[in-house]
């Protein structure tokens, strides 16, 4: 049902022989940062969307009731905003862990939103699972992702706070992304909790 993808992104050497590395973070890369990294600025790239399309088998669901995760669609035009990291190659090990279930190491072009150089961008790296890996679980109606959110839990515990906390980010970067917010909106309250 998994597929591990640990090996096949160690085996990527296009930063070969560079002291450090840009990665670009989307989904709980921009408020779990627990990785060390030199710098962290908000950016953004060119023709993707974030989608909750990805299985979670490992972190945030179990392989009997996998939980809903970030990854990117391509959609011409559009922009996706996110946070970008510089760091050691060596923080690459761990993260190729982290993002096991069906991500894989690409290249990207980077584009920094913080004004500190007009127009500045630059060359890095993104974990994406696109939908020919085993835990793509693809489009759905939203009402559908987020009841499947909502009764998921895996070992990082329950699907419902990856969206939060990641809706929660895009709000404190001032990012409005549709899909998200509409997810988040979706979400049954708790049964231990008061309604609205």
């Amino acid at each position: 049902m998994t597929l591990d993808t640990t090996l096949l992104n160690r085996r990527m050497t296009h930063f070969d022989g560079h002291d450090e590395i840009w990665l670009f973070g989307y989904g709980s890369l921009i408020w779990k940062a627990d990785f060390p990294f030199l710098e962290r600025r908000p950016a953004h790239i060119h023709g993707w969307v974030r989608r909750f399309w990805q299985g979670s088998h490992d972190h945030r669901g179990t392989p009997e009731a996998p939980g809903r995760v970030a990854t990117l669609v391509r959609e011409p035009g559009a922009i996706c905003h996110g946070m970008a990291y510089r760091i050691a190659p060596e923080v690459l090990r761990p993260l190729d862990v982290r993002e096991k279930n069906g991500y894989l190491r690409e290249v990207i072009r980077l584009h920094f939103d913080d004004g500190q150089g007009e127009g500045e961008n630059a060359e890095g790296l993104v974990y994406l699972a696109t939908e020919d890996n085993a835990a793509f679980l693809g489009e759905a109606p939203l009402d559908a992702i987020a009841e499947q959110i909502a009764m998921a839990h895996g070992p990082s515990g329950p699907n419902r706070d990856y969206l939060l906390n990641l809706a929660q980010a895009l709000r404190d970067l001032g990012v409005d992304d549709p899909h998200v917010f509409a997810l988040a909106r979706r979400l049954p309250h708790p049964a231990h909790a008061p309604g609205p």
